[in-house]
């Protein structure tokens, strides 16, 4: 009987917790999902002059996004083709040429093979060099600053896999004014190890609200914008008297929570403590509405999963996240602070600020978080405990269609995009190729 056969039920609600400790899944993961899926690779932002790279990973690789002295970005597998030792060894930097350490084999920006040392003595003219350049994704595409590459030839152009979900990572990616585009990436990407399934993690941001309890003493501190104490309302982004709240998913897997603004749609004070923060927000929302549209403007991305390891939040702290694998219970997270390339200093200075406070290893809700996430998975490893599957109930037949949202929506929180998350990943994992796989 194949181990996926029972791994998910989404009729019942119940998901096995093999999925997230055992090493043939973590295996197959990486060859049915990390090889086929479009995949978060970087921000142009971190290679902006000719020979720039960086070193990403899709999946356990390493890859090196980089730009070439035509300007063009290109994602190269980091391995020599020769004996296989990295080409790229620092996290990012400039240079003309990727050297190999081990034989010192040589690739220009393109990724074409230019050096071999002795070339004509040992090799006496057999050897093709155009044969053996780096490794190139076969499908790359720059969205609005953020890359993403796919190893599948056959996977479907990126904006048809991001579908319907789409309207909600432009929130992200757009100016905070409406402008397409325009952000960068604010002092670098934090990075750090954590011992848990990185399904956990991609599954708490397709808008599990439901977790909130686990932050309240992030709340009594108040540790939102302001600064100011005042429950859940001074941390969370949906500060939205008179509009909804939505939990939406998508047949790609896709899951997002997002607001819905009152039709008046009128700025809320965040930056309570810093009258230049609040005045520079409160031009940015206004001319948002003039710009899109009143009702256009009324949408607002708070958290989401783009399927299967990219999360994001919407407003603030403004970022992207990578959930990279590292085995079956090791997750290595990367996040990506986002702010207006052109925002004035102040701003950048006070978000970098929030960012640290709010976010990451050291950040009193991501502590929060990865310890629910650390515990689930050590919880799923047990003898007995692996007998007994968890529950995904929550508001089982309560999302419809939405005439003001595409997708599948609810209205209350909901396990809703949990079920279609597990349930895309089912798909995948019993799929031959994307043949087999539909995107709607």
């Amino acid at each position: 009987m194949s181990i996926y056969e029972h791994a998910v039920d989404v009729t019942n609600g119940v998901i096995s917790r093999e999925i997230f400790v055992n090493e043939q899944i973590y295996r197959d993961e990486l060859e049915k999902i990390f090889t086929r899926m479009w995949l978060l690779v970087g921000h142009e932002s971190l290679i902006p002059k000719p020979g720039d790279f960086f070193t990403s990973r899709m999946g356990a690789e390493s890859v090196i996004l980089s730009r070439d002295r035509d300007k063009k970005v290109h994602v190269f597998l980091n391995t020599c083709r020769h004996r296989g030792m990295k080409v790229v060894r620092y996290d990012q930097g400039n240079t003309p040429m990727f050297t190999c350490p081990y034989h010192a084999w040589s690739y220009s920006g393109d990724g074409k093979l230019v050096g071999v040392p002795k070339y004509c003595e040992l090799y006496e003219g057999t050897l093709d060099k155009s044969q053996w350049s780096l490794i190139e994704v076969p499908q790359m595409v720059n969205y609005k600053g953020s890359i993403w590459a796919t190893w599948d030839p056959k996977a479907p152009p990126f904006l048809e896999y991001l579908g319907d979900a789409r309207v909600h990572l432009d929130y992200v990616l757009d100016a905070r004014d409406g402008r397409e585009g325009g952000s960068e990436v604010l002092c670098g990407v934090t990075k750090w190890l954590m011992p848990s399934n990185w399904k956990f993690a991609a599954e708490n941001f397709l808008g599990d609200t439901y977790h909130n309890i686990s932050h309240r003493s992030v709340d009594l501190v108040g540790i939102g914008p302001s600064s100011r104490r005042g429950g859940a309302k001074g941390r969370r982004d949906s500060q939205n008297p008179g509009g909804s709240d939505i939990w939406v998913n998508y047949p790609q897997g896709h899951g997002l929570h997002s607001a819905i603004r009152p039709v008046d749609n009128p700025y809320i004070d965040a930056f309570k403590d810093d009258p230049f923060l609040e005045e520079y927000n409160r031009n940015c929302h206004e001319q948002r509405k003039e710009r899109l549209g009143a009702e256009a403007a009324r949408l607002s991305a708070l958290t989401g999963t783009i399927f299967p390891n990219t999360s994001y939040h919407g407003n603030q702290p403004r970022s992207l996240f990578v959930w990279h694998p590292h085995g079956p219970t090791t997750t290595e997270v990367w996040r990506f602070f986002l702010v207006d390339a052109d925002a004035p200093e102040e701003v950048k200075t006070f978000l970098r600020h929030y960012y640290m406070r709010y976010s990451g290893p050291a950040g009193m809700t991501e502590q929060d978080d990865m310890e629910n996430w650390n515990y689930a998975t050590a919880a799923s490893a047990g003898t007995i405990a692996r007998r007994y599957p968890y529950n995904y109930q929550q508001s089982m037949g309560k999302s419809h269609s939405h005439e003001r949202v595409k997708g599948s929506v609810s209205m209350q929180i909901t396990e809703q995009n949990a079920r279609n998350f597990y349930s895309r990943w089912n798909d995948c994992m019993t799929a031959g190729s994307w043949d087999d796989l539909k995107l709607d």
